[in-house]
């Protein structure tokens, strides 16, 4: 498949992408993700699923639902969420401003 008919693709079924953040909106909300964090993920795993579908398999739109969904759940974990590879799975306020970081270190002093 040559990029341009993958790229046509990708445009065809963008559509997914808002179909499956509002089936999971209250999730999304529930987790504190943002809208459109999530909306990139999902965009980058719909390009994935129309280069790595295989025919043979299911439909191309079962296989895109599929995938979006899978990713969806993975947007969620502190790694996807913080970058931390190691972190608990339910880790809160590990992100802190630059400002609040030089603000203890001039207090320390």
């Amino acid at each position: 498949m040559s990029i341009s008919e993958r790229n046509e693709l990708v445009l065809e079924y963008l559509w997914c992408i808002d179909c499956v953040i509002r089936q999971n909106y209250t999730l999304i909300q529930a987790a504190h993700m943002d809208r459109d964090d999530v909306y990139q993920s999902l965009a980058l795993r719909l390009i994935r699923a129309v280069e790595l579908y295989k025919p043979d398999a299911k439909s191309l739109k079962g296989y895109i639902f599929s995938q979006l969904k899978y990713e969806l759940l993975s947007c969620k974990s502190s790694k996807a969420r913080y970058g931390f590879c190691a972190a608990p799975y339910d880790l809160r306020g590990a992100v802190v401003s630059m400002d609040a970081m030089m603000e203890s270190t001039v207090h320390a002093m």
